[in-house]
């Protein structure tokens, strides 16, 4: 399960969008993950499964590595779809378990619930698979600029979120290491119920945590060290610039946006699933 965490991971290709400005993938995240929560038509999910489905061929990241980042977040996706589809209320009910009861609306919810949730984890992961940390801190840093007018550290956040980023791979990787090291040593991290196998994770994280606050420290030593003031400043050996890839890339996004509009406003109510 540890390995199968892919968030934060940059897969190495070539595709024309690796090659997009960080500001573009950035921003054209964000407006899919609104789009997707803010359509209620069947048609508007086709667009969005086309679109996306377009981006993971132009990215030429195997499909199977991004579908195995959906296993570490299985447990919350069947927890979120089975909470929709027997509490949501209206509609036609199609069966009846006493206590609770399955309805039309809930089914349907429940299934485009689920639908949100795999399509918001897999465009997250495509920013982070095709952009690496080091241009998502400068493309996070170009967007919040206007911001340093109301005291707000960008660079800051900016660097903190990066490192947040770079650490995840390598805690993940430390806490195979070390579930590896107290397996070897007869620890049963498997078998019992919750409680028990709750108790048998505190040999993982007391080290994990350890190991956690030492590579801080290290990190932080290292930037004391070379001097580190922040942006002020601060120069890029490769400045941001908007090509003609990067305007495509903001066109097909505004297509996007606007056929999912079009679908949502002017379809006939008659296709529409709520």
């Amino acid at each position: 399960m540890i390995r199968d965490i892919t968030i934060g991971q940059y897969y190495p290709a070539k595709s024309c969008i690796h090659r997009l400005d960080p500001r573009v993938k950035i921003v054209s995240t964000l407006l899919f993950l609104i789009s997707l929560f803010v359509q209620n038509s069947l048609l508007g999910y086709a667009a969005a499964t086309v679109f996306l489905g377009g981006v993971i061929r132009a990215s030429r990241v195997p499909l199977k590595f991004i579908v195995k980042g959906l296993k570490a977040v299985v447990m919350l996706l069947m927890f979120t779809v089975v909470m929709q589809l027997f509490l949501t209320k209206g509609g036609d009910v199609l069966a009846d378990f006493r206590i609770f009861e399955i309805t039309e609306k809930g089914l349907r919810t429940a299934v485009f619930m689920a639908v949100r949730l795999i399509y918001l984890i897999i465009g997250s992961s495509i920013m982070t698979f095709t952009t690496t940390p080091n241009a998502l801190t400068d493309g996070m840093e170009s967007l919040l600029r206007p911001l340093n007018r109301f005291q707000v550290p960008v660079h800051e956040v900016a660097m903190m979120m990066s490192i947040a980023l770079r650490f995840i791979p390598i805690l993940l990787e430390e806490t195979d290491k070390i579930m590896k090291a107290q397996i070897a040593r007869g620890a049963d991290l498997e078998s019992g119920n919750i409680i028990q196998r709750t108790k048998a994770m505190v040999p993982i994280l007391v080290p994990l945590f350890v190991s956690a606050f030492r590579r801080a420290n290290d990190l932080a030593m290292a930037m004391e060290s070379r001097c580190y003031n922040g942006g002020e400043n601060r120069t890029r050996m490769k400045p941001l610039v908007y090509k003609t890839g990067d305007y495509m890339a903001y066109a097909v996004t505004v297509i996007y946006l606007t056929a999912t509009f079009v679908l949502g406003r002017f379809v006939p109510f008659h296709l529409w699933i709520f």
